[in-house]
């Protein structure tokens, strides 16, 4: 099994290969509109814009599982971030991370690196950074803020 397996749905709901991201470095975040860590996509978007011409790409898995925090409908959620915070990287469906019905992928990613404590997300904006072979290299909780990654994902590009 591999991240390339996976197919998940982006926030139009059209059906996503994940082997479309063969060769690039990916970011995997779970995030919310309402949370704490919410101006994270102000960083989020800065690490994008300065690495997505080198072959770096970030996935965004809006999710509501932790204080209802991303209540709101996928057009919305991407609304809010491209007029708040001007996102232009893909955004997805929105999904949950932890229980009977988490996304596949959240599964895998949990299984390849596991945070403190376990493989439980603790919360919003838990990162994970996947190499250009498709390898899940890092796991990064939420208090971590993009800026801290940025040399991680030098050092994989």
């Amino acid at each position: 099994m591999s991240i390339y397996d996976f197919k998940v749905k982006d926030a139009k709901g059209e059906e996503v290969s994940l082997s479309d991201y063969k060769g690039k470095v990916l970011l995997i975040v779970n995030t919310a509109t309402g949370c704490g860590f919410t101006p994270q996509y102000e960083g989020l978007e800065k690490l994008y814009e300065d690495y997505r011409d080198k072959g770096f790409e970030i996935l965004d898995f809006p999710c509501n599982q932790f204080g209802n925090q991303a209540p709101g409908t996928e057009d919305e959620i991407v609304s809010f971030c491209q007029l708040k915070f001007g996102t232009k990287f893909k955004q997805f469906k929105k999904i949950e991370v932890n229980g009977e019905n988490e996304e596949p992928l959240y599964t895998y990613l949990k299984s390849q690196k596991k945070g403190i404590g376990g493989s439980k997300i603790k919360w919003n904006f838990t990162k994970f950074l996947v190499d250009r072979e498709g390898n899940v290299v890092e796991r990064f909780g939420s208090t971590t803020t993009p800026a801290k990654i940025a040399a991680k994902i030098e050092a994989l590009l």
